[in-house]
């Protein structure tokens, strides 16, 4: 009974993830994305963006490309136009995105069922497991990030599988263990590039959680626990070399395109010995990926937070979106749950109720304090498993000590925490809890606007029967070929009369070109991020 639960919140959870897909027009990177795997399926090649894998982007394109899709051959780096060209190529625009999105969606049920693996370890019952499911697929940014052809959700999903392999593998020592976190994590590497960091701290301090309970390592030798970790490496490289080696499996010096990752790498020049180097071409192509992705976040990424815009970020940025974006419920349960599992895991010396909060506290400070690229919840979205599973274990804990109360919070809890799904659709992503009460003077890049409403504006303009319009929009549309009505892009500065529109993502990034708009008030907010206004002559 349990496991058909598991089946059907598995379904309903993908199903409300697709109900969203004709209700936004593409988000900002989705153009790009599907344009990086549309070139590696139709040429061979990867040469997009490439500080992120390839793997979930193949699948991505897979539909479009079975579809009748194709690459235009657009120079890289910069793939964004490319992929434009071909989500509205030869009309079927519609068609095109959602298959985009159908590639993606399938990482919605890897993630509760990699949950499903860690609750059944965590918990102290099938029905405390379930209920930890049931919190994380009712995560409004769970289900909205998933909707979209991204690599946030299939990221997660992959790292948090790896992560319960790996703790599987630290407590039985079985080779064939060791060998099926290497290729889960190299998976995951495949996937999204930010699993590098979490699943290598998640290692170092899985390990020191061990060492510091004194538990007893499994009954297995020293060698064979080496020879596990090297069994573990040689599987991580299968997928690497399998996914990147998009010229075969020959055997090259560096190529000539990551000549820049060298310059950057080693600035006095003493690079020689790395040239002469001969390695499988996939690795090199795996290398200048995590390079990319270093510079990235070396050089910083303009930001938004809290009214203010600066490149680089903050230390407290995600500490702000996880209070302002996860449902109250699953906040305050998940912080008394993670206290719980603490106080119990060092009682029981169990590595199992310890991981969630050692993974939860590591992967905080660790995102808090050396990623500079804070553009969204979505870049710690791997949280929220350690934090539904706390959750559940706190209302099963209450529910033991007290059967009553414990009834009755569990009810609330599930009521409050369901909740959201149904007054939030279809804005999931853009969800912020009862503390929020104007998202926009907290949190906006791809956490509330990226771009997602035109489509609904484009939809509300013929309602009105809007004559023309002054546009003031941030994001990848190509408008000239979207069905608005006659309109003016509005530069910032130059006030307008009649009919106005403005997206959130362009006050962000214009602060004080629009504050004329101050002066008026809106007719009506197009979804979560459009301002509407008619302004007399």
């Amino acid at each position: 009974m349990i496991r058909l639960g598991l089946i059907l919140l598995t379904l309903v959870a993908s199903l409300l993830a697709a109900s969203t897909w004709r209700v936004f027009g593409h988000t900002w990177d989705e153009p790009e994305h599907l344009a990086a795997g549309m070139q590696l399926l139709d040429r061979g090649k990867y040469e997009y963006d490439t500080e992120h894998p390839p793997l979930a982007r193949a699948l991505i394109a897979l539909g479009p490309r079975l579809a009748g899709s194709h690459s235009f051959g657009t120079p890289p780096p910069n793939g964004t136009q490319e992929g434009i060209d071909i989500l509205y190529d030869g009309g079927h625009y519609d068609r095109t995105l959602v298959l985009a999105r159908l590639g993606a969606l399938p990482f919605l049920p890897l993630l509760l069922f990699a949950m499903w693996l860690w609750a059944r370890r965590v918990a102290r019952s099938d029905g405390e497991a379930l209920l930890g499911v049931l919190a994380l697929a009712c995560v409004p940014a769970i289900l909205g990030h998933a909707a979209l052809a991204a690599l946030d959700v299939p990221g997660t999903a992959t790292t948090l599988l790896a992560l319960y392999l790996l703790q599987r593998w630290l407590t039985s020592g079985l080779r064939r263990d060791a060998i099926l976190f290497g290729i889960a994590t190299g998976v995951a590497f495949c996937t999204k590039l930010s699993a590098i960091p979490f699943i290598g701290l998640g290692m170092l301090v899985l390990l020191l959680l061990r060492v510091f309970l004194s538990v007893a390592p499994a009954a297995v030798s020293v060698q064979r626990r080496w020879m596990g970790l090297f069994l573990m490496a040689l599987a991580t490289l299968i997928p690497i070399t399998l996914v990147y080696g998009l010229s075969g499996l020959s055997i090259t010096p560096l190529p000539p395109r990551c000549n820049w990752a060298l310059a950057y790498l080693f600035p006095d020049g003493s690079n020689g010995w790395v040239k002469q180097l001969q390695l499988p071409a996939a690795w090199w192509n795996f290398a200048e990926g995590v390079m990319a992705l270093e510079a990235h976040n070396d050089t910083g990424h303009v930001s938004f937070l809290l009214g203010n815009i600066k490149s680089g970020g903050w230390w407290y940025f995600y500490l702000v979106a996880l209070a302002g974006k996860t449902p109250l419920p699953l906040l305050l349960s998940g912080i008394v749950g993670l206290y719980l599992l603490a106080r119990d895991g060092l009682r029981q010396a169990s590595t199992w109720r310890m991981a969630p909060v050692v993974l939860f506290v590591t992967l905080l400070v660790f995102s808090s304090a050396f990623s500079r690229i804070n553009i969204g919840i979505r870049h710690v979205l791997i949280l929220y498993p350690f934090l539904a599973l706390a959750s559940a274990y706190a209302l099963a804990t209450t529910w033991r000590a007290a059967p009553r109360i414990g009834s009755a919070l569990a009810g609330l809890f599930i009521v409050w925490q369901v909740s959201p799904v149904a007054t939030a659709w279809p804005d999931y992503f853009p969800y912020f809890n009862e503390l929020v009460s104007n998202p926009q003077h907290v949190l906006v890049d791809s956490d509330l606007d990226w771009g997602q409403d035109l489509r609904r504006l484009e939809r509300r303009l013929v309602e009105l029967k809007v004559p023309s319009v002054s546009l003031a929009y941030q994001g990848t549309a190509d408008l000239a070929r979207e069905p608005l009505p006659p309109f003016v892009r509005l530069p910032p500065r130059q006030p307008a009369t009649g009919w106005v529109a403005i997206t959130a993502l362009t006050r962000e990034h214009e602060t004080l070109g629009y504050t004329w708009l101050s002066a008026y008030r809106p007719v009506e907010r197009v979804g979560k991020t459009v301002d509407l206004y008619f302004i007399p002559p």
